[in-house]
């Protein structure tokens, strides 16, 4: 009688299932980019300062964005208008435990999903943003292995 019970590998099973419920990404349903409105417009800092450093593209850009996909401009248009963000994680503090980031406090990156078409998960792509006011953009396609610092203003 409630043999069953009493087999570990019947709790083991539902710890990982459990588990994998509590940490799998949730998303919401996002409009499509063209039913998103315009963002309004953002106090312009005159470009991004960033510090030394060889794992961020500092590299002076007369383009509005480094080439970003349309889904990053999707995403410029959720951080400007406050959401809402299709991931729990969107604006979350990032900790730039990867040290590529010139050195800020805690609380002064914050991450955000750039969508990656047939991904089954949030994929790869990020936008990092510095300061309130932001004051500084970043861009990564290879998730924080490498950042490119951008004009956010310029690119919506």
């Amino acid at each position: 009688m409630r043999r069953h019970l009493r087999n570990p590998w019947i709790w083991v099973a539902a710890a990982i299932l459990f588990a994998a419920w509590l940490f799998w990404p949730r998303t919401v349903q996002s409009p499509a980019p063209h039913e998103v409105p315009p963002a309004q417009s953002a106090p312009a800092t005159g470009g991004v300062a960033v510090a030394d450093s060889a794992a961020v593209d500092t590299a002076p850009r007369s383009a509005p964005a480094l080439d970003l996909p349309p889904e990053a401009l999707h995403t410029l248009q959720l951080i400007a208008r406050g959401g809402p963000f299709p991931h729990r994680q969107d604006g979350q503090v990032f900790g730039n435990r990867e040290r590529l980031l010139p050195p800020k406090p805690r609380g002064y990156y914050h991450e955000y999903t750039v969508e990656t078409p047939g991904a089954g998960n949030r994929g790869t792509r990020r936008i990092i943003t510095g300061g309130q006011p932001v004051e500084a953009w970043y861009y990564t396609d290879d998730h924080y292995a490498s950042f490119r610092a951008f004009d956010g203003a310029r690119a919506r």
